[in-house]
């Protein structure tokens, strides 16, 4: 049973970053959407990378270089797969007008003008976001990371217990993607996200689960509209989105 645990959690951590998975791990489709369960706790894990960097860097430099670190840090740990889901949905959606017109534009290994004016606005919002809760409390920038990270893969995986993926062809840049989640993964993933709000010690942590429900409602109906489902591309979308949320109501409350 542990074993096979371990084996989910290495799937979701080799799936979601650049860390190496153990020769040992095995992987099919099966296991892979299994492994959703663990998506968040690999959010922790990229959080925790992530505040480490800046702590450090932070006893040695300004806060907004060590904000910048951090950020790079996340970056190059997971190898910017969410921000190229993000850039590719922006693409797509921006610039195409049909249905098969969106996925193949989001497919195209290209960034558009679309895509690049997403990165650079939500990279934009992140450090100055990040840098008005360093005014407030710079202990609690930790905190927002961790949290915010682990909040907003939550949030993007459990788009998939409840919405339909819509299928590419085999040209598909895309890696392989869970395409289901049963009522257990959903439940564990959603038990991650609840216990690192709590040993965060993010105090308005009710009020924020609140908002990232009305949020997760509002991408769907986005994506509903747009391509009918989900596809790789706007779960990575909707991770940065969630995760840029999540600072921005950690500014707000904290003024």
């Amino acid at each position: 049973m542990v074993i096979k645990q371990l084996n989910l959690f290495f799937i979701a951590v080799g799936f979601f970053t650049r860390i190496p998975m153990p020769n040992w791990v095995q992987v099919d489709s099966e296991k892979l959407n299994q492994a959703s369960r663990y998506f968040g706790l690999v959010g922790v894990l990229v959080g925790l990378i992530s505040a480490g960097i800046y702590l450090l860097a932070n006893m040695l430099l300004p806060s907004s270089v060590a904000i910048v670190l951090a950020m790079i840090a996340s970056v190059l740990v997971t190898g910017g797969f969410h921000e190229d889901g993000l850039a590719d949905t922006a693409d797509g959606f921006g610039g195409g007008w049909t249905l098969q017109d969106k996925l193949t534009i989001m497919k195209d290994s290209r960034v558009g003008t679309y895509g690049v004016l997403a990165l650079v606005f939500a990279l934009w919002l992140k450090f100055v976001l990040l840098s008005e809760i360093a005014l407030y409390q710079e202990e609690l920038v930790m905190a927002a990371l961790v949290s915010a990270h682990c909040l907003s893969r939550v949030l993007a995986a459990s788009i998939i217990y409840s919405e339909q993926y819509v299928r590419e062809d085999a040209s598909s840049k895309s890696k392989p993607l869970a395409q289901s989640q049963t009522v257990n993964e959903l439940g564990i993933l959603l038990l991650t996200a609840i216990i690192t709000l709590w040993l965060s010690g993010v105090s308005f942590a009710l009020s924020l689960c609140v908002v990232l429900v009305v949020l997760r409602y509002l991408l769907i109906l986005g994506f509903r509209k747009q391509i009918g489902g989900y596809t790789g591309d706007t779960l990575g979308a909707a991770q940065q989105v969630s995760e840029l949320c999540c600072y921005l109501f950690i500014v707000a409350v904290s003024l």
